[in-house]
C-alpha cells in the first residue's frame, strides 16, 4: 500500500529496461563442454521468499538445452512462463558458475534500483498485465520484451532508496506475527520444547497418499472439474491451492489412473523444489512429485501445514540424489511431529482464518487502488 501511495500520481516515463544494465552472457561463450555448472530452473524458485532454493549440477555438454544464461549475485530472475505463479527470485550468493533457464527474463538492476524493480515485478498490477499478454495452451508465457518494455515511473535516487527501506522492513516483518503466534502456542516444532505435547512419527497421525502421474494416452479427458497440479505450478501466496488450468473429469480420473485427494489434504513436494507445502481447497490430483497427508482425528491440517513450513530447511537437507534431489517415502514417514491437543490446533486455525479475512480485505483495496493507478497513468501517458 505504501508503494502504491508513493507512485500513484507519478507519470509513466520509462520502462523496466531503463533501470537495467547488461545482459547475461551465453553458456557457450563462457564455458567448455566439460565444465560444471549450477543450473537454476523454474522449479528451483521459492515464489514466497523470492529466493533460489536449490540448484542442480550438470556438465555443460549434458546440461538441459534451456541452460543458457550465465547469471550472478544481484540478478533478478523473472519467469516468463505462467506469470500468474509469480516465480520470481533474487540471486543472493556469489557462486561463480550459476546458469539460469531461458524460461527466465534476467534483470540486472542498475545500482540502487534492485528493490524498486523487485517491487514492480511482484506487484498485482504487473502480474495482471503479464497474464493478459501471455499466450500458449498448457504453458502460457510472455516474451522477454514484454517484461523489459513494461511501463514504469523512473524514480530519482532518493525515492528509490525510500522504496528499498520500505521493502526491507516489510520483508523482516513478513510472517512474523504467525511465526511468533505458532511458537508461543506450540513451541519449537523441531524439538518439541513444550514436552507435554505428544511427539511421534507423522505417519502415525496421517494417511500418506502418493501423487500419481496421468496416463498421457488419456489426455483427452483433461477437460473436467477435478484440479491437477505439479510442484512447479504450486504457489504459496496463500495456504489454499487454487484452480489450475488442467482438469480431469471423473471418467478421466479413472482412465488416467489418478488418485483423488480430499479437500484439506496437505500437499508436500518431495522432488525439486523439495518442501513446498499447500492445503487443498477442493478435491484435486497431483503428480508423483508429492507425498500428501490426509490428517487423522488428532491433527488439524492448518497446524500440520505450518509445522511443515517450519521444518522446510531441515527437510531439504534430507534430500538424496545427484542430479535431482528427492525425499524418500521412508524419510517422510519417519518425520517427527509434535501433536498438541486438538483444541489448541483448532484455535490456531481460527486465528489464522481471521487474519486471512483481513488480508483479503486489504488485497481487494489494493486491487481497487491498482485500477485507479492504471487509469490515471494511462491518461498521463
Amino acid at each position: 500500500s505504501q508503494f502504491i501511495e508513493m507512485f500513484k500520481d507519478l507519470p509513466v516515463n520509462g520502462t523496466i529496461s531503463d533501470l537495467t544494465e547488461g545482459t547475461p552472457t551465453s553458456v557457450k561463450k563462457t564455458y567448455g563442454y566439460e565444465d560444471l555448472i549450477e543450473y537454476i530452473d523454474i522449479s528451483s524458485i521459492d515464489s514466497t521468499s523470492k529466493t533460489v532454493l536449490e540448484t542442480s549440477k550438470h556438465f555443460v555438454g549434458k546440461a538441459p538445452s534451456r541452460a543458457q544464461q550465465c547469471v550472478k549475485n544481484g540478478d533478478i530472475l523473472v519467469s516468463t512462463v505462467r506469470p500468474v505463479n509469480r516465480n520470481i527470485a533474487v540471486i543472493d550468493n556469489d557462486i561463480h558458475n550459476l546458469v539460469a533457464s531461458t524460461g527466465f527474463c534476467v534483470l540486472r538492476p542498475k545500482e540502487g534500483y534492485r528493490d524498486y524493480l523487485l517491487s514492480i515485478v511482484t506487484s498485482d498490477l504487473y502480474t495482471e498485465k503479464m497474464c493478459d499478454k501471455a499466450s500458449g495452451g498448457l504453458y502460457p508465457a510472455v516474451n522477454n520484451s514484454d517484461v523489459l518494455n513494461y511501463g514504469i515511473h523512473i524514480p530519482d535516487e532518493g525515492l528509490a532508496n525510500r522504496v528499498s527501506i520500505i521493502y526491507k522492513q516489510a520483508d523482516k516483518s513478513k510472517f512474523g506475527d504467525f511465526k511468533s503466534q505458532f511458537i508461543e502456542m506450540f513451541g519449537d516444532p523441531m524439538t518439541n520444547t513444550k514436552a507435554w505435547f505428544e511427539f511421534g512419527y507423522i505417519g502415525n497421525y496421517t494417511q500418506i497418499v502418493l501423487g500419481t502421474t496421468p496416463n498421457s494416452k488419456n489426455s483427452s479427458y483433461w477437460n473436467g472439474e477435478i484440479k491437477w497440479i505439479t510442484p512447479v505450478e504450486m504457489t504459496e501466496e496463500s495456504y489454499y491451492i487454487y484452480d489450475t488450468e488442467r482438469h480431469l473429469t471423473e471418467e478421466g480420473l479413472k482412465a488416467a489412473n489418478l488418485t483423488l485427494l480430499p479437500c484439506r489434504s496437505v500437499l508436500f513436494s518431495t522432488r525439486a523444489p523439495i518442501g513446498k507445502v499447500g492445503l487443498a481447497g477442493s478435491p484435486m490430483c497431483c503428480n508423483q512429485g508429492f507425498k500428501n497427508f490426509v490428517c487423522g482425528d488428532q491433527l488439524n491440517p492448518v497446524y500440520l501445514y505450518y509445522s511443515l513450513i517450519f521444518k522446510r530447511e531441515y527437510l531439504v537437507s534430507l534430500g538424496t540424489g545427484t542430479t535431482f534431489k528427492e525425499l524418500s517415502k521412508k524419510a517422510v514417514e519417519n518425520l517427527k511431529i509434535a501433536v498438541p491437543p486438538l483444541i489448541l490446533q483448532n484455535k490456531f486455525e481460527e486465528i489464522y482464518q481471521q487474519a486471512d479475512k483481513s488480508k483479503s480485505i486489504i488485497q481487494k483495496a489494493l486491487v481497487y487502488l491498482n485500477d485507479i493507478q492504471s487509469v490515471e497513468l494511462g491518461e498521463i501517458a
